[in-house]
């Protein structure tokens, strides 16, 4: 089991350099985990790339409807991010232990809480989780 953070699930739907990586990485997960913010985070990474010209209109649109498919289908566990998880994310924000961004700190912080590892892309993401002591794996 593992937190999948936004930055594996873009690279997992939409082709990028390490979807491959991606893809062999979700694959060795046996109840890949989400939070409704990765949902969200998702369906603007996609329009993003739509609005940049990486995707076409139509494949963002399958691209968010497969998500959404994967997750009514129970692909994917879901797990709340609630306000202990707002708390906690706010607590590691103000250590000034890492430079943590806010929606960082609440993917950490919903990983954290359902005793997960992150499995991330994003390097500062993961010198955060090493910094806070959250276990992690990055995909590169």
């Amino acid at each position: 089991m593992a937190y999948i953070d936004t930055s594996v699930l873009a690279a997992y739907y939409c082709p990028e350099r390490i979807s491959v990586k991606a893809q062999r990485a979700l694959a060795g997960i046996e109840v890949p985990t989400i939070s409704p913010l990765v949902e969200v985070e998702l369906h603007s990474a996609v329009v993003g790339k739509v609005r940049n010209r990486e995707l076409d209109p139509a494949s963002g649109a399958r691209i968010v409807s497969l998500l959404r498919a994967h997750v009514s289908d129970g692909y994917f566990r879901v797990v709340p991010v609630g306000a202990e998880e707002y708390r906690l994310a706010c607590e590691w924000i103000v250590s000034f232990s890492s430079p943590l961004r806010a929606l960082d700190g609440l993917h950490l912080a919903a990983a954290f809480a359902n005793d997960l590892p992150i499995l991330t892309a994003d390097k500062g993401l993961a010198r955060s989780a090493r910094a806070l002591n959250v276990a992690f794996e990055l995909v590169s």
